[in-house]
């Protein structure tokens, strides 16, 4: 091969081998539609990567973008600010909570802004006269992003060894388990600094059950760690609520949110700080040393904004709770199908479990599966034993019963190549 005929594009979480498959090459989306190169409009069942949550091209997002386009198209907010920067903020922190969140710092990306948010935790231990808090917990299984601060929190094995991630001051302990936190804390409790939890894990669905939500609590009240509610993928109406964070028995110190914050039209994230964050930094009158040159750019700013506003309009007419009912309709109509185990999660979050004689799926199966049902018309992104279902909020009856079709005929046709046609003597087959 020559640079002449080399494929441009390094496709993310892909082989080269998988590059420039016309079926997985996007070229126009509408509504809660894609357009491929293949020549195949296909159901998106992934509301893009969890972040087009108001459907392709939003006339409302799109026109506020255009906007800013045209009267500031470039603004930083690098040792300075503009209006549409602190006007997006004060509706981040309405939207929020007034009353207990007081000031948002402005990212890029759900990965920058843990990356910043372990910056914020361990500066406002040291401010409080508490510099050996320095370890941050996160969650086994869990997702927090790339770069490489949150790689290393990332809880998934996603190739950090093979990276040199440096976890040393990063501990991970089960979601589901309040015995192993409240060990981990009792053994370091005194340098921890913060622990950041997802409401729901993002890479199988696993909500957090309620004991671990108490326990989070009572030990955030006897250990004085910052409590971190990453809300990249579950917030702006994904579960049903604004944030899944608001149905905790406690408020978050810190809420990180990103996916939905523009629905997919800017890089964007944007860190919720509580008012007692805050004021630890007015007392010093210290300065976080953090900036991206594109973090709360106009454009941005009017997506956020426009995107608050739809959320708001739909939340009105109770549209992402209902979405969220009628999926999980659609995943329990499945149950007996001889490769769903089970399906879980939150809302328009879920996960469709896969397996075979009581064991789950392994991921090269999960993958054919994938490929099966893109074959019937519906995208979805795999998962641990699992593939995921996380359409728009804007899904119609046509779209539900176009997404329980795909389902039927792309398992169907993945369990007759796991379970009786070639592949069932092969790895996969074997792995039963």
């Amino acid at each position: 091969m020559t640079t002449e005929t080399r494929y441009p594009l390094w496709e993310q979480f892909g082989p080269p081998s998988s590059f420039a498959d016309p079926a997985r090459t996007a070229i126009r989306a509408e509504g809660t539609r894609v357009l491929y190169a293949d020549g195949r409009w296909r159901l998106c069942g992934t509301s893009g990567l969890w972040n087009v949550n108001f459907g392709y091209n939003n006339p409302r997002v799109a026109d506020a973008i255009g906007e800013a386009l045209r009267t500031a198209s470039y603004l930083p907010a690098f040792r300075n600010s503009h209006r549409r920067a602190v006007d997006a903020s004060r509706a981040l922190v309405e939207l929020c909570g007034a009353e207990h969140f007081g000031r948002v710092i402005h990212s890029t990306s759900g990965s920058a802004a843990n990356d910043v948010t372990m910056k914020l935790a361990r500066q406002y231990a040291a401010l409080r006269g508490e510099p050996g808090r320095r370890l941050v917990a996160g969650l086994r299984g869990s997702y927090h992003g790339m770069t490489y601060g949150a790689h290393g929190l990332t809880g998934e094995d996603l190739g950090q060894a093979a990276y040199s991630v440096d976890r040393s001051l990063v501990r991970h302990v089960r979601h589901d388990d309040p015995a192993e936190l409240a060990a981990l804390l009792g053994a370091e409790g005194e340098r921890v600094a913060a622990v950041v939890v997802e409401p729901v894990l993002g890479s199988g669905a696993f909500p957090l059950p309620e004991t671990m939500l108490t326990a989070l609590a009572a030990l955030r009240e006897t250990y004085g760690f910052l409590l971190v509610a990453d809300e990249v993928a579950t917030g702006f109406g994904r579960t049903g609520r604004n944030f899944a964070s608001e149905d905790w028995p406690v408020r978050p110190d810190v809420l990180i949110t990103s996916k939905g914050l523009t629905n997919g039209t800017c890089g964007a994230a944007a860190v919720l700080v509580s008012h007692r964050v805050c004021e630890e930094f007015e007392r010093a009158d210290a300065v976080l040393v953090h900036g991206e040159t594109q973090a709360a750019a106009p454009t941005t700013c009017a997506a956020i904004t426009a995107s608050i506003g739809e959320l708001e309009r739909l939340d009105g007419a109770r549209t992402p709770r209902e979405a969220g009912e009628r999926l999980t309709g659609v995943l329990a109509g499945l149950s007996g199908h001889p490769l769903v185990t089970g399906h879980g999660g939150t809302g328009c979050f879920q996960a469709l479990r896969l397996g075979t004689d009581g064991g789950q799926l392994p991921f090269p199966g999960v993958l054919l599966t994938v490929a099966a049902l893109r074959r019937a018309g519906l995208t979805v992104q795999p998962g641990p034993g699992c593939v995921q279902l996380i359409p728009t909020l804007v899904y119609g009856d046509e779209d539900f019963e176009e997404l329980a079709a795909c389902l039927r005929t792309g398992l169907d046709e993945a369990a007759e190549a796991l379970l009786t046609g070639p592949l069932a003597a092969g790895p996969v087959g074997a792995a039963r």
